[in-house]
């Protein structure tokens, strides 16, 4: 939490640990700390290094992308539960006055509601996980002109897809901490990224 609220501190690019903004070196677009200076100039001479010239997606860029895939996950999440499990929910009526209310529809109720919340993370697992191994990037995110890569820059695989979506569950759980490290680190990742080892870059500028 420290960190990531300390304007002073940094994210290295290659290991991302948090570091003292005067302590890095900065090549192009890009801020290594010393650990790991002396291997990344190894790599630049190789060829091996990724470009500095990539365009990195910031925190808001992002946020609107997330809000128009929230937008049609909700639309489509709902439809589906209703289709699912919609008539399945038991008639709730007011109490008489004067009467004990019939708690036995309490735990079905409970039981269904449950249930739409594992529904509507498988849905969203897929969602992700499907959009971004095969077309780089979900919905909003193409709207908003990003994708999301290996630090190569290649293809995030399928696994790797459905990781990145239980890791976002886990940058939000923690105060959106996760999410808030997106406009410190130099090469724009959240905890999620830093966790599957992925970035997310401008598709188009």
């Amino acid at each position: 939490m420290g960190a990531a609220s300390n304007p002073g501190v940094q994210y290295c690019a290659e290991c991302g640990r948090p570091t003292p903004a005067e302590e890095l070196a900065r090549f192009g677009d890009l801020m290594v700390c010393p650990n790991c200076k002396n291997a990344y100039v190894q790599k630049l001479r190789e060829g091996a290094a990724p470009a500095a010239a990539v365009a990195y997606a910031g925190f808001w860029l992002r946020f609107l992308g997330w809000l128009i895939d929230a937008i049609i996950l909700g639309v489509v999440g709902s439809v589906i539960q209703v289709i699912l499990i919609g008539s399945a929910l038991p008639a709730i009526t007011p109490p008489e006055p004067g009467t004990v209310p019939d708690l036995s529809v309490l735990g079905p109720m409970l039981g269904r509601l449950g249930l739409a919340s594992m529904l509507n993370m498988v849905i969203g697992a897929c969602y992700e996980a499907f959009f971004v191994a095969n077309l780089w990037a979900t919905p909003g995110k193409m709207v908003i002109g990003v994708k999301v890569v290996r630090p190569d820059g290649s293809r995030v695989s399928l696994g790797r897809a459905f990781g990145r979506y239980f890791a976002k569950i886990l940058s939000g759980l923690i105060l959106a901490i996760g999410y808030i490290m997106i406009g410190f680190d130099s090469q724009k990742r959240g905890l999620h990224d830093m966790i599957c080892d992925t970035r997310v870059i401008k598709s188009r500028t």
